[in-house]
Order: structure tokens, then C-alpha cells, then sequence
């Protein structure tokens, strides 16, 4: 049953004094514990669908519900990672997740919300450096602290928007590993907003691309579902034809997204950057159909 519903949804800004679509008429249904993606181009709404689900902005049309309530701002049911740490930096590891169990469990003992944050400071590897300010850690780590944080609520849903974008690659896949641990372990309901296909492919049950949509602004494009089993190992994908299956038909509707996007716009519209696998981890598979260069799909 759906959990997390977004249904016709609607952002404009203003600019110039004229209203511009950001997002238009989105309707996405999440069932509670899935994990689905969102891929986009930059420019394309993800951080503003993120925000609308949050409750951290109102829509100028639609509607979003939450097991049959409707979403009117933001609450301790959602827990949101943005690409920024947004770590208070005189606070120490443990402090700073500690800081969202304070708030969400006022009627809990000093000791009980302690125990609360240290479980999830272990729980993303960091109860060594549980004592150390951000300053003291390296880039990867203050995102392990910031998923902490998010997951310290206990949310019945995680936001994540491109959590992992500025991060270097192996950190980047150490940390999708921990995610892909913490979201089994846990199992709350997971919307992560990417823009690297593999990342998609590796964490979700279900895909949508960001796609230009009639009259201006984004739409979400058909539901690609992944049927890969778990563990996922991102350097055993490339033997599997479903992973080369849900890659093939994402990158197809990015083609087309692109088209679209030229059509409409009537000029050259960049787009994802990791469109095509990277050369280390996937090399070219024999036999498969030859990727799209970043000419054909664009770059970022």
C-alpha cells in the first residue's frame, strides 16, 4: 500500500517578476520500507521535491500525505540529509546527533537520549571519533555523522538529497555500503535523490528520472524497478542482465529526457554527468550495446 504520496504536485517560483515552473503536476506513491530513487540534471527539482516532502516549503498545487495524513510542514516522522553537513562546529560527533534526539524525545532521561545517540553513532562506524568536532574529520566522515543525525529521529521516513555527491569515490562507496546496511537494518522508507546512475541502481527498489514536463518545469517519468537481490555488490553489477536491463532503460529515458529538454527549450541541454559507468569499476561488457557518449547524453 502506499505510504508516502505525492499526488499532482505543483512549485513555481518567481523571478523577474514572472512565476517559473519548478516542478509540475509530480505523483509518486512510495510503500512503506522501499527505497526508491529519483534521478536528475541539475536544475531539474530535486532538492525542491526533497524540501516539498519534508514539509520544509507548501506546494502551489497538489498534495502530499504520510500513512493518510497530509504533509502541512516539518515533523520527527521525516528526517532529511541534504548535501551540506550543516554540523554545528563546537559540537562534538556524539553531541551533534545527540542534538536531534534532545529534540524528538524531550520526556526521555538525560541517559536514555545519550544511549539513543550513541547507538546511532556506532551504528555509522564513528564511535571512535565520537569525541571529535567536525573540524577534526575528514569529509566523509561529517556525512556519516549528518546520516546519524537523520536516522537519530527514527524517522519513519528518509530524505536524502545527493548526500554523497561531493565526496571523493571510495568514499563515496563506502558509504553507500553503510546505507544499504542501515536501510536493512533499520527499514524505514527511503527517498534518495541522485544524479549517478549506478548509485540509483545499487540502493533502490525503484527508479524515476526528472524529465521535462509540458509548459515548463519537471515531471517524474515512469516507475523502473529494479529487481536485483541484496547484498548488491557495485563491482559484480556489470555480470548481471538486470543490471545491464534497469541501466540500458535509464539511460534510454535520459536520452530522451534530453530530446525533450532540446524540443522545448530549442538549445543544447546538459545532463548527467554519470551517465555512463565508471571505466575502473565497469568496463565495457561484451556483447552489451555501446554506451552513450557524453556528447550523445551530456555533460554536467
Amino acid at each position: 500500500m502506499p505510504f508516502l504520496v505525492l499526488d499532482g504536485m505543483t512549485k513555481r517560483y518567481a523571478s523577474h517578476g514572472r512565476w517559473h515552473p519548478v516542478l509540475r503536476d509530480v505523483t509518486l506513491d512510495i510503500p512503506e520500507g522501499a527505497f526508491v530513487s529519483v534521478i536528475g540534471a541539475s536544475g531539474s527539482g530535486k532538492t525542491t521535491l526533497v524540501s516539498l516532502a519534508a514539509g520544509l516549503m507548501a506546494p502551489d498545487a497538489g498534495t502530499i500525505t504520510m500513512a493518510g495524513a497530509a504533509v502541512t510542514g516539518p515533523g520527527p516522522d521525516r528526517g532529511v540529509v541534504f548535501q551540506s553537513y550543516s554540523l554545528l562546529p563546537w559540537m562534538t560527533v556524539l553531541e551533534n546527533v545527540q542534538l536531534a534526539v534532545d529534540a524528538t524525545r524531550p520526556d526521555w532521561s538525560p541517559t536514555a537520549r545519550r544511549a539513543r545517540a550513541e547507538h546511532f553513532v556506532h551504528l555509522v562506524g564513528l564511535t571512535d571519533a565520537r569525541q571529535k568536532r567536525p573540524g577534526e574529520l575528514s569529509g566523509g566522515m561529517r556525512q556519516r555523522v549528518a546520516v546519524a543525525r537523520g536516522l537519530a529521529t527514527e524517522p519513519r521516513v528518509l530524505l536524502l538529497d545527493e548526500p554523497f555527491s561531493a565526496l571523493d569515490a571510495l568514499t563515496r562507496a563506502t558509504l553507500q555500503r553503510e546505507l544499504a546496511r542501515i536501510w536493512t537494518s533499520a527499514r524505514c522508507t527511503v527517498l534518495m535523490i541522485t544524479n549517478d546512475v549506478d548509485e540509483a541502481i545499487l540502493l533502490a527498489d525503484r527508479i524515476h528520472v526528472l524529465a521535462p514536463a509540458p509548459g515548463g518545469g519537471s515531471t517524474l517519468g515512469p516507475a523502473i524497478d529494479v529487481e536485483l537481490p541484496r547484498p548488491r555488490v557495485l563491482r559484480e553489477l556489470n555480470r548481471s542482465r538486470e543490471y545491464q536491463r534497469v541501466r540500458r532503460a535509464i539511460v534510454d529515458t535520459l536520452a530522451s529526457v534530453r530530446d525533450a529538454a532540446q524540443d522545448l527549450k530549442g538549445d543544447s541541454v546538459p545532463l548527467l554527468h554519470a551517465a555512463e559507468p565508471r571505466g575502473g569499476l565497469f568496463p565495457r561488457l561484451a556483447g552489451a550495446r555501446p554506451r552513450a557518449s557524453r556528447a550523445e547524453v551530456g555533460a554536467e
